[in-house]
């Protein structure tokens, strides 16, 4: 089992930033994302980073606003977010897999944080 601590969470104008962090303790690992669910919504696809390559994807809707990062030395995730809008309002859920791919879905993911708020205001 992994455990994962999401901050960095808050409330901010849009156009504004806000860097996430997601510390992981626990068994090893190799993928790890960032989800997003909405009130009324499905959680979603935001970004991920393989372990070792370090590739990244994005979602169409962060797509050169958001940037994830790792630092494997302190098996900690980030999610700097730039340029915010309304609609990223939602809570921001850091997720491991133990494969060592790019994975954009739920189910591909094994250990998830408790989520950490985002609002963006108008």
């Amino acid at each position: 089992q992994v455990q994962l601590v999401e901050s960095g969470g808050g409330l901010v104008q849009a156009g504004g930033s806000l860097r996430l962090s997601c510390a992981a303790s626990g068994r090893t690992f190799n993928a790890m994302g960032w989800f997003r669910q909405a009130p009324g919504k499905e959680r979603e696809f935001v970004a991920a980073v393989t372990g070792i390559s370090g590739r990244t994807a994005y979602a169409d809707s962060v797509k050169g606003r958001f940037t994830i990062s790792r630092d494997n030395a302190k098996r900690t995730v980030y999610l700097q977010m730039n340029a915010l809008k309304p609609e990223d309002t939602a809570v921001y859920y850091c997720a491991v897999a133990t494969g060592s791919g790019i994975y954009t879905l739920v189910y591909q993911y094994d250990s998830w944080g408790p989520g950490t708020q985002v609002t963006v205001s108008s």
